[in-house]
């Protein structure tokens, strides 16, 4: 069995946004030489997200606003957690999004339902954050 890992950095300008990292993912899985197996990507920091869903602009608008009533930014006095940041809504954010996908690797493709991509949610931007890729496979 075979094993790759790769990670990816992320510095986005805005606070909150949802990136489509399938084409990183789909290099990585291409760089790794691995055809059949299995793909973990997950976000390496507690206030982003991976996730799959549609690559749709409007999905992504309804994600943003539902995740801001669930949790809204402000007023940032409302969380206990805020004090040196004023980030709790989006470990909040990120824990409802989730930390990381598998997905199955069938001949060296994502095994992919249909409308099916993989995305990074930012929900505390402006600084450098991680995102891990490890392949396990043949």
């Amino acid at each position: 069995m075979k094993s790759y890992r790769k990670e990816l950095s992320f510095r986005l300008p805005r606070r909150r946004a949802f990136v489509n990292i399938t084409p990183e993912v789909e290099a990585a899985l291409a760089e790794s030489g691995i055809r059949e197996g299995l793909l973990l990507c997950n976000a390496m920091h507690i206030t982003a997200s991976v996730f799959i869903n549609d690559d749709e602009a409007g999905l992504h608008s309804d994600f943003e606003a539902w995740l801001e009533k669930l949790a809204p930014e402000l007023p940032h006095e409302q969380y206990n957690h805020n004090g040196y940041e004023d980030n709790a809504d989006a470990h909040l954010k990120r824990q409802v999004m989730g930390r990381e996908v598998v997905v199955a690797v069938t001949g060296g493709k994502l095994d992919f339902g249909p409308w099916e991509q993989i995305f990074y949610g930012e929900f505390d931007g402006r600084r450098s954050k991680r995102v891990l890729i490890k392949i396990i496979g043949e």
